[in-house]
């Protein structure tokens, strides 16, 4: 079956799940996330890291998570997509609040509708 993502809407969806993913705390919950939302050879890339396939991500997301607690992920506005490939804004910090981290990613999808690549800019960082 053919997933591609073809629309708004596809992409969104994509990126709600991708930013669930960031925010779960449980890892075998986490690494479940990871498996659905990611291809096995995710490529994820941004200032700070660098990482490829489902380990590597997943470790990376609990190591953020541990220098972050109890902050959550949120979508910036709406995500920007066409051909294979969106981007975003997200938001880290406390719920309604000002947050402590803005970036900005560029997804690129594999024919399965799976994010195979991330690339991430980091546009506000705590100090």
């Amino acid at each position: 079956m053919d997933a591609r993502v073809t629309g708004m809407t596809d992409a969104q969806t994509a990126v709600t799940r991708y930013l669930d993913m960031w925010n779960e705390t449980d890892a075998a919950k986490r690494r479940a996330v990871v498996e659905e939302v990611c291809t096995p050879d995710v490529r994820y890339v941004d200032p700070l890291a660098a990482v490829t396939g489902h380990d590597g991500l997943n470790g990376l997301i609990g190591a953020a998570q541990q220098q972050f607690p109890g902050l959550t992920f949120t979508p910036g506005g709406a995500a920007d997509a066409h051909h294979q490939q969106a981007r975003f804004t997200w938001h880290l910090g406390q719920p309604g609040g000002e947050p402590l981290a803005i970036g900005f990613d560029v997804v690129e999808f594999a024919p399965d509708g799976r994010i195979a690549t991330v690339l991430g800019f980091l546009d506000k960082v705590p100090g």
